[in-house]
């Protein structure tokens, strides 16, 4: 019976490798789990999982077999905030989410030049208000050391949002995301069985 591991990265990736290459060992592969991949030879596949470290703010596409491709994300801001006729903490929740539906957005500040946006769900089917988009100041944003710069949403650059589609096009419309902050010592955890399928 063969088996595969969701691999995040948190606070180092020195850490992260010692992780996965113990990880290896207990599972008697002996070999490592995590490799990353450039952004520029990043190809996505059926079953990829978007991870978000809202403590580093850095976002992670990571294929089934444990290789990555990281980058840097816009996360909330931390902070009560009154948007849209609500007041609410800005944070970026911790949460299992699904990206299961695409929307174009006319405000193109907001949204940024393309006005996509991948909708959020709870629990398979619950709608929220968060999603992943761009933003015209996007650029400027993820230069910045931060990064706690949206109103809950996670904000990444045209060229990640291509990739992050197409890899939710692939998925059937229905993207596996986590956000999180910070990741613990072992964080080499068993893949969902529906990604073991996709071998």
């Amino acid at each position: 019976m063969g088996f595969s591991v969701k691999v995040f990265h948190l606070s180092g990736v020195l850490s992260t490798i010692a992780s996965f290459l113990l990880a290896a060992s207990a599972y008697g592969s002996g070999t490592p789990l995590l490799t990353a991949i450039p952004q520029e030879n990043w190809r996505p596949h059926v079953g990829d999982t978007f991870f978000v470290d809202t403590k580093e703010n850095l976002g992670y596409l990571i294929h089934s077999n444990g290789e990555y491709t990281s980058f840097p994300v816009v996360t909330g801001q931390r902070r009560n905030v009154y948007y849209i006729g609500r007041y609410y903490d800005a944070t970026t929740p911790t949460w299992e989410w699904s990206a299961a539906s695409r929307h174009i957005k006319g405000d193109r500040v907001t949204f940024g030049p393309t006005g996509r946006f991948l909708r959020l769900y709870k629990n398979g089917d619950e709608r929220t208000a968060y999603g992943i988009h761009g933003h015209r100041d996007a650029e400027q944003m993820l230069k910045e050391e931060d990064r706690y710069r949206s109103m809950g949403c996670i904000i990444v650059s045209e060229d990640i949002l291509n990739v992050i589609e197409q890899t939710f096009e692939m998925s059937s419309g229905n993207l596996s995301v986590i956000t999180q902050y910070g990741i613990p010592d072992n964080f080499a955890l068993s893949i969902l069985e529906k990604e073991e399928k996709t071998y």
